[in-house]
């Protein structure tokens, strides 16, 4: 048996990490510098706040965001990679390049990219 395909190998953590919806997303909308939440949801579109929030606890509990509050009133809060948060990015560029130029064959596959008449008839 392949030791690389164990389920408590070092490459699955990799794998479980990026297969939730929102972790790689909102790591890479970090990739430019610390962003309060606000500034994430607008940035990446289409997720709730209660949806942000556990997702950005869940990556700092994986010590990937760090939290920074600041003391003013109202208090200002800001999430930030840490060093071993922006070594994903590199993985998930690659990640992006391979959805750009294979990802409408994968849709196709998926019949995702159906028009209405093909699905009709």
């Amino acid at each position: 048996m392949d030791d690389r395909l164990l389920a408590d190998c070092r490459a699955r953590l990799g794998f479980d990490l990026l297969a939730h919806t929102w972790n790689g997303v909102v790591l890479y909308a970090l990739a430019d510098g610390p962003r309060r939440p606000r500034e994430l949801r607008a940035g990446i579109g289409g997720i709730s706040a209660k949806v942000l929030t556990e997702t950005l606890r869940r990556l700092e509990g994986y010590a990937l965001v760090e939290r920074c509050v600041f003391d003013e009133s109202p208090p200002r809060v800001e999430y930030a990679l840490t060093g071993l948060g922006r070594t994903l990015l590199g993985p998930i560029e690659a990640l992006g390049r391979w959805s750009a130029e294979y990802g409408d064959a994968f849709a196709d596959a998926q019949g995702w990219n159906r028009d209405e008449s093909d699905i009709q008839g």
